[in-house]
C-alpha cells in the first residue's frame, strides 16, 4: 500500500496513480476552484504579469536603498494594476498624482476609492 492508503494494484499506469495522488494532495485548492467560478483554472495570467518584473530584477539591485527598492515595487504594482484594468499606465499615474496632490495627510478610504483603477471615472479618463 502506497502513500495515502492507495494500493498500486488497481491502477493501470503510474500516470494514473500520480494523477490521483495530485488530486488528493491538492484537495483544498481544487474545492475552491469547483465552488467559485471566478477562480482561474491556471495561474498563467499571473506568471505573464510578473515576467517583466522577473526579467528586470537585476536592474532592481540598483535602486540605491531599501526605500528606493520599495518605491520601485509600489510603482511597478500601480503600473501592472492599470494594465490589468485596461488603463494607459501613464494617464493613470498622472490622474492619481493630480487627485492625491495635497491630500497625503488626509487619505481616507473614500479618497482612495476614487483613484482605484476599477473606479468608473478613472476608467473613463485613463483608457
Amino acid at each position: 500500500m502506497g502513500k495515502n492508503g492507495m494500493a498500486r494494484q488497481g491502477w493501470k499506469t503510474k500516470k494514473e496513480e500520480q494523477a490521483l495522488k495530485y488530486l488528493i494532495d491538492n484537495e483544498e485548492g481544487l474545492k475552491v476552484y469547483l465552488e467559485d467560478g471566478s477562480v482561474p483554472m491556471t495561474n498563467s495570467l499571473v506568471e505573464r504579469t510578473i515576467r517583466s518584473f522577473a526579467i528586470g530584477r537585476r536592474n532592481w539591485l540598483f535602486s540605491g536603498s531599501p526605500r528606493g527598492a520599495r518605491s520601485c515595487g509600489v510603482l511597478y504594482s500601480i503600473v501592472e494594476s492599470a494594465k490589468a484594468n485596461g488603463l494607459v499606465p501613464y494617464q493613470y499615474i498622472r490622474y492619481v498624482l493630480e487627485k492625491l496632490n495635497g491630500k497625503l495627510d488626509q487619505l481616507t478610504n473614500e479618497i482612495l476609492d476614487q483613484v482605484m483603477p476599477w473606479n468608473g471615472e478613472v476608467k473613463e479618463r485613463c483608457r
